[in-house]
């Protein structure tokens, strides 16, 4: 993709005459099972096979939902095996770390998260915080879009996993006591360096030389200019340390946890999930409706908690502090996932969307970015601080989709496409001129390109 310069004609895509949306399609469903294919790993997929060698648990959501449109048993194995893990308290850790991997092999690896130590920790070596619970409507999504015995039997033995999650973030979780669940780390957000955090983590003490007794493998395969800095790292391995002193356990955080922070994605997630469970009881003999009432009660939370009505747009809170980030980021358009959502804000996310902010049009001349790119702070090139990412405008675009906004669900989703066509499946892409950026072979690219295709 070229800057300011849109899709191409209706038919014709950039990249040159005759390049019909076939002709496309085809092309990028090659790349994409290629993609997925080698980055397997016998039982779950690596994100990619230079940054990320182990199974991470939001990315395995994401590409099972692209899987199944080719691999359902794999879409399948990937969410059991990201469950195997799970711990006796209803987490589902961040990383699960593949043992056949040297030590050292990444940072921070078990070693450094010791999850061993923790009460309820599981047989594996994995992290001890979480991510977005996006899983339970990646298990719907596979189970809808290739119903058979064999999905209803995983839904069944997934169903109390997905409720013992939901459970945790919800009870063990809700910090601030308003029915919202807090972060105790950015990655836990999945966005791990946005500018959303930087004025909570500005109160985490720490000293960038404490990184000289680590060894970190992103700027060994990345341009430390795309990254987190040394500072930032400092205070990652900080909340860790507070965190992992406390052996993961939640009781009285908001007292001892130096980060706590309502973020709008983690909490519009738990609502969509609550949706799902309550789809998912249909299907194993359950009863959907105190799911129901739970994403009911979720989105108006996420709604009283989290929408600033001054700028419109919703905010991630810093429950030390009790007061919303300032930064507008991507964070704050994706509780449009939320089919509940009151229609004022709906109205409210789709004005931020489409302004010049974000850029979002039925038309689009440059991909959706991470952060405001009018922003004085906006940078194209460092990690979740301006970038485009797939797994967001992915999330946008479902949610557009469920509230009807098709013309702008089509563009955004035409912007994708072209992306990947132009640059391959990377990790993330240049705001501006749509340049591959980060991990090249990145899974979750190559999964979402799968379901932008199939359900265009």
């Amino acid at each position: 993709m070229t800057a300011g310069v849109p899709g191409g004609a209706a038919g014709v895509r950039a990249g040159g005459p005759g390049r019909t949306d076939t002709e496309r399609a085809a092309r990028l469903r090659r790349l994409a099972l290629a993609t997925l294919d080698a980055n397997w790993e016998h039982d779950h997929t690596v994100p990619s096979r230079t940054l990320y060698p182990h199974q991470w648990s939001w990315d395995s959501a994401f590409i099972a939902v692209g899987l199944v449109h080719a691999r359902p048993d794999r879409a399948w194995r990937e969410l059991r095996t990201l469950f195997a893990a799970q711990w006796a308290d209803g987490r589902v850790p961040h990383i699960v770390f593949n043992p056949a991997l040297r030590a050292g092999a990444y940072f921070p690896g078990p070693e450094f998260w010791d999850s061993a130590r923790a009460d309820g920790a599981p047989a594996a070596a994995t992290s001890g915080i979480v991510q977005p619970p996006v899983h339970a409507p990646a298990a719907w999504l596979v189970h809808r879009r290739a119903p058979s015995e064999a999905s209803v039997a995983a839904l069944r033995w997934l169903y109390p996993r997905l409720v013992a999650q939901q459970r945790y973030l919800t009870e063990r979780r809700d910090a601030g006591g308003g029915g919202l669940a807090a972060i105790v780390h950015p990655w836990e957000s999945g966005l791990d360096n946005s500018p959303a955090w930087d004025a909570p983590l500005a109160a985490v003490p720490a000293d960038e030389a404490v990184m000289r007794a680590y060894r970190r493998h992103d700027t060994a395969h990345a341009d430390a200019a795309h990254r987190p800095t040394d500072l930032d790292y400092a205070r990652y391995v900080a909340l860790v340390t507070a965190y992992r002193a406390g052996r993961y356990q939640d009781e009285a955080l908001l007292g001892r946890h130096p980060f706590l922070v309502e973020c709008p994605l983690v909490n519009a997630a738990l609502g969509v999930s609550e949706q799902a469970l309550a789809r998912i009881a249909t299907v194993v003999g359950a009863d959907p409706g105190p799911h129901r009432d739970r994403a009911a009660r979720i989105t108006q939370a996420l709604v009283e908690r989290l929408f600033d009505p001054v700028t419109g747009t919703f905010r991630p809170r810093d429950v030390r502090a009790d007061r919303l980030v300032p930064a507008r980021t991507v964070l704050g358009l994706m509780p449009l996932i939320l089919p509940d959502l009151p229609p004022a804000q709906v109205r409210a996310v789709l004005a931020e969307a489409c302004s010049p902010r974000f850029g979002l049009a039925a038309r689009m001349d440059r991909p959706l970015p991470t952060h405001d790119r009018t922003a004085p702070d906006f940078e194209p090139l460092r990690y979740w601080r301006g970038p485009s990412w797939l797994n967001t405008s992915w999330l946008l675009w479902r949610g557009l989709r469920g509230h009807r906004r098709a013309d702008l669900a089509a563009g955004l989703r035409e912007s994708m496409l072209d992306l990947v066509d132009a640059a391959g499946c990377h990790e993330y892409f240049h705001p501006d001129t749509g340049a591959g950026l980060g991990s090249p072979a990145f899974s979750w690219t190559a999964a979402l390109v799968l379901d932008a295709l199939a359900e265009g």
